[in-house]
């Protein structure tokens, strides 16, 4: 008695024994084994849809069937003939082998679009999270790097190249979208803000330095004079004899005070000079700033009022389309309506010369009438009125 399986049968219980000492005893079972998988390779089916993959999977299953079942045999020859279970096992092995391989010959295409599947997959998945993750920054950006990366963003296309995941990938860009430009319009008024304070202490530094050098000048002329007042002194007390000399000493030393109050003066124009060529370039970045968060701004709203702009039209669209269905479903019902009445009169025109010619044939009216209704109701065999 065999045992029957999906693709062969496995050797009866009273020759297996024979069967498995033998050197490459199952080879016919193997062979028809073989036979059902070149079959199969004949025709495969297609990897593309859900029964072709089941088809792949359930070849190898019935593979393994076949495969499972000459190894329980095996096993039980094995088992009662102790003496022989190395040639067993050789066989066993070998078949086990052997149908091992052909397994996997058949779910390879199977395997491998499976492998080639799930990298598509991840594919977009990792495109997408590239998308989300262009919103993501470690440190705060400048405004500039904002707007580059806007750019590239804008730059992604999203198109059929995304099969099923477009949707899920124009989301992701729209929102990343959305993110960046409220950071950029945030980062750009941040910056104009500090690029001001930067213009107010440059100009309330060089109104301070103007202070400290008038200041020092100040002092200088003010000890040169006092200095020059007590040498002149000194001079007249000493001798008169030296008066003219000690004058002209005192003119010496006025002229050379007089010099040094213009030095630092002039130093202290040339610092102020430099303090007020800082301020100008502070004022240049701050105006700089400013125009950049006000472009900013004018895309922004350039882009809401284009949003505006394409809602308004397509509601439009929808209005002119219902308008026209709408006339389009009323010259329909006229029409009807005008071909229903045409009918009507076309027909009472027929019944009334019906009648008439009844009449005229010595009916009475009454009678004519119910001739034409009983021969228009179909009620009289073999006669019927032609419209």
């Amino acid at each position: 008695m065999t045992v029957q399986t999906e693709l062969a049968v496995v050797p009866a219980q009273e020759t297996a024994l024979a069967v498995y000492s033998a050197p490459n005893g199952l080879e016919p079972w193997l062979q028809k084994v073989r036979a059902e998988v070149d079959a199969f390779n004949q025709c495969l089916p297609d990897l593309t849809t859900v029964k072709g993959r089941k088809q792949y999977a359930s070849m190898a299953y019935k593979i393994a069937q076949t495969k499972t079942a000459l190894d329980d045999m095996g096993k039980k020859v094995s088992a009662e003939q102790k003496e022989i279970p190395k040639k067993i096992d050789a066989e066993r092995k070998r078949v086990w082998d052997t149908l091992e391989l052909w397994q996997k010959e058949v779910r390879k295409p199977l395997d491998d679009w499976q492998e080639a599947e799930d990298a598509r997959v991840d594919k977009h998945n990792d495109g997408i999270q590239q998308i989300k993750d262009m919103a993501l920054f470690d440190a705060t950006p400048q405004a500039a790097t904002v707007a580059q990366v806007i750019a590239d963003l804008e730059a992604i296309a999203i198109d059929e190249s995304w099969q099923e995941f477009l949707p899920e990938a124009a989301q992701a860009k729209d929102q990343a979208l959305a993110k960046l430009r409220a950071l950029l319009a945030e980062r750009t008024q941040h910056e104009a803000e500090q690029a001001e304070l930067a213009r107010l202490r440059a100009e309330a530094e060089a109104q301070a330095q103007r202070d400290r050098e008038a200041e020092i000048a100040r002092a200088a002329a003010e000890r040169a004079r006092v200095e020059a007042e007590q040498r002149a002194q000194a001079e007249r007390d000493a001798a008169a004899r030296r008066e003219q000399e000690l004058l002209e000493e005192a003119a010496a030393a006025q002229r050379a005070s007089e010099q040094a109050a213009r030095d630092a003066e002039a130093a202290a124009e040339r610092q102020r000079l430099q303090l007020q060529l800082q301020a100008e370039q502070a004022e240049r970045q701050a105006a700089q700033a400013e125009a950049n968060r006000i472009a900013a701004e004018q895309r922004a709203e350039q882009e809401r009022l284009d949003a505006v702009r394409r809602q308004e039209e397509a509601v439009e669209r929808a209005r002119q389309a219902e308008v026209a269905r709408q006339q389009a479903a009323a010259d329909e019902e006229r029409r009807q309506a005008e071909a229903r009445e045409a009918d009507r009169a076309h027909k009472g025109a027929i019944y009334k010369a019906a009648k008439e010619a009844f009449m005229q044939h010595g009916m009475n009216e009454e009678c004519a009438r119910l001739a034409v209704k009983l021969v228009a109701s179909g009620l009289i065999p073999a006669i019927s009125i032609k419209y």
